[in-house]
């Protein structure tokens, strides 16, 4: 499977004819199962002019980072060392972006507007294929999302890409969907031991608690960590037959869970990317999200 196009939703919205709230609750379960929403032009907004501009920008020694990231809440730009003016503009630029993609999932997936937690945007300016980096940081292999300082408790990582490459696709690895993933790895890969909590998390807790700086993981949080990096390191699971090449052709946008999704960037360059913590109590298929796929698996609750 590559992907579930979009047809009846625009850069203006629903399109006439279209019962909106049960197609927004249709494309989450289907999300939430494990496909990839695929849009053949953004579904909203983005200049041309601006698209030029990010096409524009070339990385060159550390002047720029691996992503240049945004944080919508603290209205901050991280990762971007050009001169002051395309300072600016970037800055603007990421502002605007994330807004509207905000104002796009609000819209598209109503059951979530209101209730997600904003995350950080990011435009990626490197090419992927050929990059020289540590084994936990490849994207090239497949992989579940989880966030080392942001633990989600149990929530849902939901992300938006556009290819904003004016000529290139970018091409992604995709295997099994959790449910299937975690029947097979989950328990080799710790799961029994992670359900019981760790000193270090409780630890963790209780300095949260007191105010203090410090990420509170869940026995979730800590297993989807470590389940991260033991795909990465699993040389029969990246060997596997059983993966999708999927190629995303320019001005492409998608929207994945890459908590469920296992995926890989082979290559492209030029991408945006905005995402959200989806809570528990949003979702509209609960029983299909990894947390509750491996509590059923451990008999534990895990957040």
């Amino acid at each position: 499977m590559d992907w579930l196009e979009v047809n009846d939703y625009g850069d203006q919205g629903w399109l006439p004819g279209n019962d909106s709230d049960a197609r927004a609750r249709f494309y989450c379960e289907r999300l939430e199962r494990g496909e990839i929403l695929f849009f053949r032009r953004p579904p909203f907004v983005i200049a041309e002019e601006e698209l030029a501009f990010l096409a524009a920008q070339r990385p060159s020694g550390s002047r720029l980072h691996k992503n240049v990231s945004y944080r919508p809440q603290q209205d901050r730009l991280r990762g971007f060392s050009e001169d002051e003016a395309s300072r600016k503009r970037m800055h603007e630029f990421m502002r605007a972006y994330s807004r509207q993609v905000v104002h796009f999932v609000s819209r598209f997936l109503s059951p979530y507007a209101g209730k997600f937690h904003l995350d950080f945007a990011s435009f990626r300016p490197l090419e992927e294929q050929g990059r020289d980096l540590p084994l936990h940081k490849r994207n090239d292999l497949l992989h579940v999302d989880a966030f080392p300082s942001r633990p989600t408790q149990g929530g849902r990582i939901l992300r938006i890409f556009t290819n904003v490459h004016p000529a290139k696709e970018r091409v992604w690895l995709t295997g099994a969907r959790f449910p299937e993933l975690a029947s097979r790895y989950a328990r080799d890969a710790g799961l029994e031991r992670f359900a019981g909590g760790s000193l270090r998390d409780r630890l963790a807790a209780v300095l949260h608690a007191c105010g203090l700086p410090v990420a509170a993981r869940s026995p979730y949080d800590s297993f989807m960590l470590r389940f991260h990096d033991w795909l990465k390191e699993n040389a029969e699971f990246q060997d596997s037959p059983e993966k999708d090449r999927v190629k995303f052709p320019p001005r492409a946008t998608w929207l994945v869970f890459t908590d469920g999704v296992p995926h890989a960037a082979l290559s492209g360059q030029f991408a945006l990317e905005q995402t959200f913590i989806i809570p528990p109590e949003a979702l509209v298929a609960p029983e299909a999200s990894p947390i509750r796929v491996l509590e059923k698996l451990c008999a534990r609750a895990l957040a």
